[in-house]
């Protein structure tokens, strides 16, 4: 079967355009068992792209951020070809007002990620990835730069809500990098890191369809990441994993030394 990122994108970005911008920071919010929040604009904007994936490509089943879990784990059990959304990420964000959100879609297949598209409306910035075309934005490549940085000249993006109580108190305390932000969208915040816009990255834990695409784009575009253990980012299957990464090699080493990851 044939999987285009072109007529993927022809099919996301109006979609995030027509059912997102007109709801931004005008939604009720709901609040999930898990306290994450939910909008009618994720339910619109899943509903929308689900049906026109079933109706290109019948045989690739979809698993979408807002089914029960339930359906979820059947669908990754199933051994084919998954498609993996998260119609909104950064939800909070996009309810509250905050211009920093995205629509998040990987195509799973055999335990690994074939596609990456992540797509920001607000700023019509498309992400993507691809085994033969590599990393892109907007369709030009993209690879991270080598930032020639120590670990304390470096703008960090982390996640304090997730992460343990003692590691959160360490980084805050002692602070090994110059800056530090959290943006609150997982798979854009991989994307920016991909495209320089900080250097260092830690999150706690995220789930497959927050990651799955952007961390994808990043390892496309030349970065390096691991989870706290020092494993491998992505598995398939829905436990959520934690995440550390950096531009480069050299910063990498140093910055999964301060964490005290095991090497593999």
């Amino acid at each position: 079967m044939t999987y285009s990122l072109d007529d993927l994108k022809d099919m996301l970005v109006p979609a995030a355009q027509q059912e997102l911008l007109p709801r931004f920071a005008r939604v009720e919010r709901q609040h999930k068992r898990d306290g994450s929040v939910l909008t009618e604009a994720d339910l619109a904007l899943q509903s929308r792209i689900a049906t026109q994936l079933r109706q290109q490509w019948p045989e690739t089943v979809f698993l979408g951020e807002e089914m029960t879990a339930v359906d979820q784990k059947e669908l990754l059990a199933g051994g084919q070809p998954v498609w993996c959304l998260d119609p909104l990420d950064g939800t909070s964000n996009f309810a509250t007002g905050i211009p920093y959100f995205c629509v998040s879609l990987a195509l799973l297949q055999q335990g690994e990620v074939l596609l990456g598209m992540v797509y920001d409306p607000l700023r019509d910035e498309c992400f993507t990835a691809s085994h033969e075309q590599g990393a892109r934005l907007n369709g030009a490549p993209l690879r991270v730069r080598q930032s020639g940085l120590e670990l304390d000249r470096t703008t960090a993006l982390i996640d304090f809500k997730r992460l343990e109580k003692d590691l959160a108190v360490r980084l805050v305390t002692e602070q090994p990098y110059a800056s530090q932000r959290s943006f609150g969208s997982v798979a854009l915040d991989w994307c920016w890191l991909a495209a320089g816009r900080s250097h260092i990255y830690l999150h706690g834990r995220s789930n497959i369809w927050d990651y799955a695409a952007g961390n994808y784009i990043f390892h496309a575009a030349g970065g390096y990441s691991s989870t706290l253990e020092g494993d491998a980012i992505f598995t398939h299957a829905l436990t959520p994993r934690s995440s550390v990464a950096a531009v480069d090699q050299p910063l990498f080493d140093a910055w999964t030394k301060w964490l005290g990851i095991p090497v593999r």
